[in-house]
């Protein structure tokens, strides 16, 4: 038996621990639609609330998919860098965080920032678990 742990991987069966891992990383993914499905259903109320318009509510929803292009880009390579589990917790941290100060939002600018920063982690993460 091979003492090269890629080997031992490669040609082992999977064991449960494995499959937990995956299943988190499923897990995580679906976070991302998650947090779009949530956004479109608060839409009609976020745009009544605050007297926005199509264009205004587009600016803010959009702002998740223009954190998520920067976190792909700024956080994907952290994962090779710094290794994939703290990446992995730190974009958590950032799409936790994200989603809960969205609760917060007093504006749409403010809603915006909190929506860019839930896009970062989520950009980070998808990057991460690939």
């Amino acid at each position: 038996m091979s003492a090269n742990p890629r080997e031992i991987i490669d040609n082992g069966k999977m064991h449960f621990m494995q499959w937990v891992v995956i299943a988190l990383m499923i897990l995580l993914n679906a976070l991302d639609g998650f947090d779009v499905l949530s956004s479109a259903f608060a839409g009609p109320g976020i745009k009544a609330e605050w007297g926005l318009g199509p264009d205004g509510l587009g600016a803010v929803l959009s702002m998740e998919l223009v954190g998520m292009g920067f976190g792909s880009l700024l956080l994907g390579g952290a994962a090779d860098k710094y290794g994939r589990r703290p990446t992995i917790l730190f974009c958590l941290i950032l799409m936790a965080s994200g989603m809960f100060l969205a609760t917060t939002a007093e504006s749409p600018q403010a809603l915006s920032a909190w929506r860019f920063l839930t896009g970062l982690g989520i950009g980070g993460m998808l990057a991460s678990i690939n």
